[in-house]
Order: C-alpha cells, then structure tokens, then sequence
C-alpha cells in the first residue's frame, strides 16, 4: 500500500509542476533547422582550424592517437603541416552538397575495404574539437553495421564514408580460440556535423558539434541487402566502393550521376533491386543453379565468381568452381536455325569464368525474351 501511496504523490507532484508552469499565453518554440551548406561553410571552418592549431603528441604501437592543442609559442607541428601520417581528404554527397571530409591515415591496412554497407569489427574513440570525450570503445572491438541498420546500426553518416578507405589486416587463431589482429588499418576522421548528429543534440554533444574520431579497423562481414545472392559490393556497378540508394528524391533531387549503381535505370540501386537488369527475372531466380543437371558445390545459388574451400571449416567443402553465367556461347541448339528461346545455345566452361563477362543478372538479353 504504501508503495503504491508513493507513487501517487508523485503523480500529483508531477501535475502540480505542470500547472504551476502552464501559461496559456505561452507558445511552443519551434527552433528551425540550420540551413546545411551554410553549417557546412561553418564546420569546414572549425575543422580546419583544429587541424591547423592540433599536434600529433603520441601515437603508440597499436595505434591509440593522442591529439593535444599546441600552447601558445609552442612549436610542435601541426597536424595540418606534418608529414609522417598522410592528411587526406574524401567528397562525399550527403544533404544535397557535398562534403569534403578530412581523414588520416595512420595505416591502411593490407587486406580487403569494407563497402559503406557493410558489418565492420573495430574499435573507436569519440572527441568534439575541444578535446572532450564522448563516446569509446575502450579499446574492445565491436560489431556495427555501417548501413545504420538493427540495434549496431551506426547513425554516424561519416563512418560509412570513410572506414571503406581503410582495409583490414590479418589475423591469427591460437589453440584456446583467441584471435589476434595485425596490419589493421588505423586512422582518424573530422566530420562536419552533417555527416555526425547536427541538430540532435545529447547528454555529450552539442548540437551542430563537429566530432573526432579515431578508429582502428579488424574485420569486416559482406552484406546482401536485397537477399538475391549477389552481396552488394558485387552490386557496385562503377566499382567505386560505394552504393547509394537515392530513392528519396526530397533528400537527393540532384545526386552526381557517377554514383548511381543503377544497372536498368528504374530508381532502385542493384543493391535494393530484386531485377537489376529490367528484364522480368528476379535476380535471385537467374542466379539459381539450375536443378535438372549437375554442378558443383553446396550452394544452390551460383557465387559471383569462382569459390576456394575455406581451410577454417574442416568438415565442409566451399568450393565452387563456377561463378554467375554470361549469357551462354556455345553452340546452337539447331546450328540451322537462328538463337532464340527455342533454340538456346550451350554453356561452355567459360561462360562461368571468363573475366570482365556481363553476368545474366545485369544482362537484359537473357533469359532469351518471347518473340
């Protein structure tokens, strides 16, 4: 009883304070959103700045960064000015303009980049320009999913822009299990506040804040995003790294035409695409190993190229030793008649292999079409 007696009073204190704070003349405040090229202008200003007047103080053998601001008269050398660590720049297209974003490599890494969509394994450390922490990893990698979706899904928008310039190292299991990473890429990006939060202030951030952060890359899992069985960065038509889905033509009435990776020209990126090429056949259905013959591996679905067996998986056999078709070059069904849908040609082996072939599923011509 007295708990729930507790609670009342609560409930009417709570009341109470609204009452005591209501003022019918009173309006709510609606504070309109910054215009984003002019708060752009405005952290590219800062950015620069804080490169200009910040100084590598450490960076230690498994590459934590410490970025101290340089005293008065001091005479360290700037982060701007320095040589040792490369300070490199990247355009992105975001709100409609496009960013330059500042980044430094501390080390690239030797393996393969993660695409802007994939599901990263790294670690991080979180800074406003002032040198405040925010937000870190405490040096424990974690799983985050750069396309911003599920519970790890980032919400940064530069993290996806820029963790694809980095590639991930090697690694190494010992008998207890525990895996260890070397040649990891390593590095630190500025980001407007655009490419961060903007507007949505929290407990740690301010809004329009600029934010630092630092980062060290280990793995990487590929994602397929509309399930036909081409991972996106097999969808990345301009092989740039990157796919975009600039559907929404409110935020994107204008995006640069080289970053479309739109196969039949329909509105819809590969990567969201269940037909990439316009042509009546799923995706998914032109990539399915047919079930009348016999090929090789376990997948039903043919891999985009070739497959070797994965050494880690003793009892399983990954190989496949075919990759998606071209349309088939072999012979004619009835060399005395025309190709059509009557009269197919064969595959031959190197409708699987050959390099550069225009796959079935981004050719329009195949399946062959009714007259």
């Amino acid at each position: 009883m007295n708990k729930f007696k507790y609670y009342f009073i609560l409930l009417l204190a709570g009341i109470s304070m609204i009452s005591c704070n209501k003022n019918d003349d009173d309006e709510p405040v609606v504070v309109p959103l910054r215009d984003y090229t002019e708060q752009y202008k405005a952290d590219n200003d800062s950015i620069e700045k804080y490169l200009k007047t910040n100084y590598i103080q450490e960076v230690t053998a498994n590459y934590d960064i410490t970025i101290s601001k340089i005293p008065a008269g001091g005479t360290q050398i700037s982060i701007w000015d320095q040589k040792t660590y490369e300070l490199k720049t990247r355009d992105v297209f975001n709100d409609n303009i496009m960013y330059k974003v500042y980044y430094l490599v501390l080390r690239k890494g030797v393996g393969q980049a993660p695409m802007n969509t994939d599901r990263i394994f790294a670690t991080y450390d979180g800074n406003l320009l002032n040198g405040t922490s925010f937000d870190s990893s405490d040096d424990v990698p974690g799983i985050w999913n750069l396309d911003g979706q599920g519970d790890r899904g980032v919400f940064v928008d530069g993290w996806k822009e820029i963790f694809p310039q980095f590639n991930i190292g090697t690694s190494t299991t010992d008998a207890n299990g525990v895996q260890t990473y070397d040649n990891y890429g390593a590095g630190v990006m500025f980001l407007p506040s655009g490419l961060a939060y903007y507007a949505s202030a929290t407990e740690n951030i301010p809004a329009y804040s600029p934010l630092v952060f630092s980062f060290r890359l280990f793995d990487f899992t590929r994602t397929d995003h509309d399930l036909d069985g081409v991972s996106d960065y097999n969808e990345d038509v301009n092989h740039d790294g990157y796919v975009y889905n600039f559907s929404d033509k409110v935020a994107y009435p204008n995006p640069p035409a080289n970053l479309i990776d739109d196969t039949d020209g329909d509105g819809i990126p590969d990567f969201l695409d269940y037909d990439d090429d316009g042509d009546g056949y799923t995706t998914f259905f032109e990539v399915t190993k047919p079930k009348d013959a016999a090929y090789s591996g376990i997948s039903t679905f043919y891999p985009f190229d070739p497959v070797l067996d994965n050494p880690k998986t003793l009892n399983v056999d990954e190989t496949e030793i075919w990759g998606i078709p071209r349309r088939p070059t072999g012979a004619l069904a009835d060399p005395s008649k025309p190709e059509s849908i009557t009269n197919p040609r064969a595959y031959i082996d190197e409708d699987y292999k050959a390099a550069g072939r225009l796959r079935i599923h981004v050719d329009k011509t195949y399946p062959y079409q009714k007259n």
